[in-house]
């Protein structure tokens, strides 16, 4: 809304994105409780042994985001929603990857930052929604799926 009485009308530009700190650690802590890719396949390069167990060399191992998501040694009272623990330098490094890290970054990250901003941007300004079943509950099979498709009434905003 800042950013939105800011304007004097007019598109969204690129400067007014870049404005948008507190409504991408908004993002971002959304897609740390509800991540957008449930992990990824790594294969073991040499033999190694992790907690105790000998992974062997060529064996896949499926990495599931939710272990570093909701680890509370990074994310502490990992099932409350708190934008704030992205403010300032974040997480520690790879305790948060939606986008992949190191060599591996998504090349699209920063398109899909700008996507993500102005599509909040724009559902936020123009209009008022509700959901119609506040106690709808999250079911995670394996991804986090609303038990009723998350119904809601959306309505335009008066200027």
């Amino acid at each position: 809304m800042e950013v939105l009485r800011s304007k004097e009308g007019g598109l969204l530009r690129w400067e007014d994105i870049q404005k948008m700190k507190y409504t991408w650690c908004v993002a971002c802590e959304v897609m740390r409780l509800a991540p957008p890719a449930n992990g990824s396949f790594r294969e073991a390069i040499p033999d190694f042994t992790y907690a105790g167990y000998t992974i062997p060399k060529g064996w896949k191992a499926f990495w599931t985001v939710h272990t570093t998501n909701k680890n509370p040694t990074y994310f502490p009272d990992p099932e409350r929603f708190d934008p704030s623990r992205f403010e300032g330098n974040g997480p520690a490094p790879y305790a948060f990857v939606p986008f992949g890290g190191g060599p591996r970054m998504c090349p699209g990250k920063e398109y899909a930052r700008l996507e993500i901003l102005t599509f909040i941007h724009n559902l936020i300004t123009s209009f008022k929604w509700t959901k119609i079943n506040p106690q709808e509950k999250i079911s995670y099979i394996p991804s986090p799926i609303p038990e009723e498709g998350l119904p809601i009434s959306i309505q335009p905003m008066p200027n």
